[in-house]
């Protein structure tokens, strides 16, 4: 067997980078250094692409996720022998009739009930803190509560101050930027609208769109590139398909529960359960929460009834509806998605909060795939053809025997 050329005790890493010391790595990373500092330093440069992303960016998810959720009705009539484009736009008129239906029966008993909620809420709250304060003055610390000489009125009526305050402030900033608040809206209604436009040429034409991705790469890539893209495009139908169902169940099964044990304002906090909902793990927790100060401040029986309610939904949630709808297609662990909302919603907010988990999905497939390609390449590179030529001469050779 050959000796292995160079120096015995060069980092195998340096080598399959191409270097020979130490010194190529660290010329490297200087330069990956310097380059950051460059772009750091004509970072105006870039202000038209960050514009353009910035207006682009919601009108294609919003697209993009009806897409995903209105993909698999478009090939179920294009298996009942309906023409692509007439399939459509029997989509787009069943979507237009649905809307409809909504408005005009669900929408106003909705309104009604949000607006009753939140203009009730405070006093909700309030009730609260004194039953709190009550119980307090008669338990078994009533000695050191009494000590802290709690101003309880003062106190919700500074939380309600401040609270008020920020919404006036929020206005009043509002108000004194009004062109920038017309640009804003404006941006908003027209990104709104341009979405039926980009989800028509996704639905005729998105399933070619890997194809024309494929085109412009070189050949030896193509293959490595369509099986990322093939993964990719399965994580976003699953996630975005499963998430909405599990959404609406969620919402739905809520609704019927509290309209059983009769709580107020059922349909409101269903729906406030649906859209929260998409949201992992900190979803339920914001939806609950309402609901258990309305239940806190009606009576010790209906906390009861809430709890057998919720606890009746999470159990079919999580034992029926999410495994038979979404599975295990993302192999997440909770913990990880727990990081990644902390994560995104720090550095984007709500939007980071929705779009994080899918985000993460889709880097993971790209990251999982980039690093196999490099491990094969590693593999290839350190191999020994002479070890190589000698496994598959004993392979051969037991195979012959065992012939």
């Amino acid at each position: 067997m050959k000796e292995e050329k160079g120096n015995p005790g060069q980092s195998r890493v340096i080598r399959f980078l191409g270097g020979r010391t130490t010194l190529f790595v660290l010329g490297i990373i200087l330069l990956a250094g310097l380059i950051i500092l460059v772009f750091n330093q004509i970072q105006f440069v870039f202000t038209p692409v960050k514009v353009l992303i910035q207006n682009v960016v919601l009108p294609v998810v919003l697209a993009a996720v009806l897409f995903y959720l209105l993909r698999p009705v478009l090939r179920l009539l294009e298996r009942a022998r309906i023409p692509r484009v007439w399939g459509i736009l029997i989509i787009y008129v069943g979507g237009i009739g649905l809307i409809s239906l909504i408005v005009f029966l669900i929408y106003p008993f909705l309104k009604t009930q949000v607006i009753n909620l939140v203009r009730e809420f405070p006093e909700y709250f309030r009730q609260l803190i004194l039953n709190i304060d009550a119980y307090l003055s008669t338990s078994l610390f009533a000695s050191y509560y009494n000590e802290l000489d709690v101003n309880l009125n003062l106190l919700i009526d500074s939380v309600f101050e401040d609270i008020a305050g920020f919404f006036r402030d929020t206005a009043g900033g509002i108000a004194s930027g009004v062109t920038n608040f017309i640009s804003t809206l404006t941006g908003i209604i027209i990104s709104i609208v341009t979405v039926p436009f980009i989800l028509f040429y996704l639905l005729k034409d998105g399933d070619r769109l890997p194809d024309y991705i494929l085109k412009l790469m070189p050949p030896r890539m193509r293959r490595d590139a369509k099986e990322i893209l093939h993964d990719a495009d399965q994580q976003l139908s699953n996630y975005i398909q499963g998430q909405l169902i599990v959404s609406f169940c969620i919402g739905l099964l809520i609704y019927i529960g509290f309209v059983i044990i009769g709580m107020d304002y059922a349909l409101a906090l269903g729906a406030l359960a649906a859209v929260t909902s998409v949201v992992p793990y900190l979803g339920p927790v914001i939806a609950i929460t309402p609901a258990l100060i309305i239940a806190l401040v009606t009576s010790p029986f209906m906390i009861l009834k809430l709890a057998a309610v919720w606890t009746i939904v999470q159990l079919v949630e999580g034992k029926f509806i999410s495994p038979q709808v979404m599975g295990k297609t993302l192999h997440i662990h909770p913990i990880t998605i727990i990081f990644v909302l902390l994560t995104a919603g720090s550095l984007f907010g709500v939007p980071g909060v929705i779009l994080g988990i899918p985000g993460y999905a889709l880097l993971k497939v790209i990251v999982s795939h980039l690093f196999k390609l490099f491990k094969k390449r590693y593999d290839e590179h350190e191999g020994n053809p002479n070890m190589r030529y000698e496994t598959d001469s004993r392979k051969i050779i037991e195979k012959t025997g065992s012939e």
